[in-house]
């Protein structure tokens, strides 16, 4: 329901209705808290096409809110590589329809300030609340690392000829998308969105800065045309750009007394742009923290060891050289499952992370080793 009414004083105010901010905003109200969301657009659809591994989805979520499954995607490298793991597209419309119901009242406007307990809208009116969220995302921020990625939705016939008949290919290396050796690489995305149709998509993983989107664009269809692919003009488009990092303002939000949450907390992966399973999976955590007044239940101390890890990850793949990206990803998937569960979802495992790292170490070149030791001393990305 969207409201004018603003007299009330909230037991909690978000900013941003993205997926983390819907979630939050559901499990809040779900224990009985008053929720008060802004958003300058609450209305709009969730277009982008959001995925997860199925055993990051919490429980809570109802089983159409995956929109399909498949349980083995591949991975090219210089190899072809089968991830023993089910991987998800979520089903956008059925997830933001079921966040969307009891979920507190929605505010039309954009938040030109925040403090700890007071968001002061574009219209000079102000929400009074006893924690304010701040879950804004990322955004493209030019100083940061960004991910970019520029697909299009075709039939399953289409599809089978681009993949060569994989029910999914979660990542696709190899050079066929007219890119010099020398340029930055960039990886063939292809999913089932649902029964009728497929997504297929050249994605710089990340970026400083990333790939345009018109390159990625050409690639695509030179990738495409070379697996006997021609894709019809009136396909559906879709683009994606944004930070794999947290903004610098929102790095200070808990030392001002703002609660940041979502990719805006550093909850998205920095070495993949995943964070919407990790934001649905810990709504409930800080949904909790809030009504017990206190918001530490996002960074336990092994949360706090793992994070600088990721970043080291995102320094890493950002220095590497073009060709050895194909390598330093075939050791991650010739990993065991769990250390590649560790790596890739598990925020608060320091040993799995530290084991998936260690071996990726010592099963690479000498010249990656080399860059992972640098990236480890240099704060910097080049």
């Amino acid at each position: 329901m969207t409201t004018s009414a603003r007299s009330y004083v909230w037991d909690v105010a978000i900013v941003g209705l993205g997926p983390a901010g819907r979630a939050l905003a559901h499990r809040c109200t779900a224990l009985g808290l008053s929720v008060a969301s802004v958003d300058p657009l609450p209305q709009r659809s969730w277009t982008a096409t959001y995925a997860a591994w199925e055993d990051e989805l919490p429980d809570w979520l109802p089983r159409d809110a995956v929109a399909s499954r498949v349980a083995r995607p591949v991975v090219w490298t210089r190899r072809r590589h089968t991830i023993a793991r089910t991987y998800c597209v979520l089903n956008a419309p059925v997830l933001q329809s079921m966040l969307t119901k009891d979920s507190g009242t929605v505010f039309t406007g954009r938040a030109v300030s925040l403090s700890p307990t007071c968001v002061h809208l574009t219209d000079g009116s102000a929400l009074k609340a006893r924690v304010v969220v701040d879950a804004r995302g990322t955004g493209a921020g030019a100083d940061l690392a960004q991910q970019t990625a520029y697909g299009v939705v075709v039939e399953p016939d289409l599809a089978a000829r681009a993949l060569a008949g994989e029910d999914a290919v979660f990542m696709d290396w190899r050079r066929d998308n007219g890119a010099p050796t020398s340029a930055a690489p960039s990886f063939l995305y292809g999913v089932p969105l649902a029964r009728d149709k497929y997504l297929l998509e050249e994605t710089c993983l990340v970026g400083h800065p990333p790939i345009p989107l018109s390159v990625l664009t050409s690639r695509l269809h030179h990738r495409l045309r070379a697996r006997g692919v021609v894709v019809p003009p009136d396909s559906q488009v879709e683009r994606v750009r944004f930070a794999v990092e947290p903004p610098h303002q929102a790095r200070n939000s808990c030392s001002s007394g703002l609660v940041p949450f979502g990719s805006r907390a550093g909850l998205m992966h920095p070495g993949t742009g995943f964070s919407v399973a990790t934001s649905l999976e810990y709504a409930d955590v800080l949904a909790r923290h809030l009504r017990d007044g206190s918001a530490e239940g996002l960074w336990p101390w092994r949360a706090r060891v793992v994070h600088p890890l990721r970043s080291l990850g995102l320094r890493v793949l950002l220095n590497l050289e073009p060709e050895q990206v194909p390598e330093f990803f075939e050791h991650f998937f010739d990993l065991p499952i769990r250390l590649q569960t560790a790596y890739l979802s598990d925020r608060a495992n320091p040993r799995g992370m530290l084991s998936a790292m260690r071996k990726m170490f010592l099963a690479s070149s000498s010249d990656i080793r080399r860059e992972i030791l640098t990236s480890a001393f240099r704060r910097e990305i080049r």
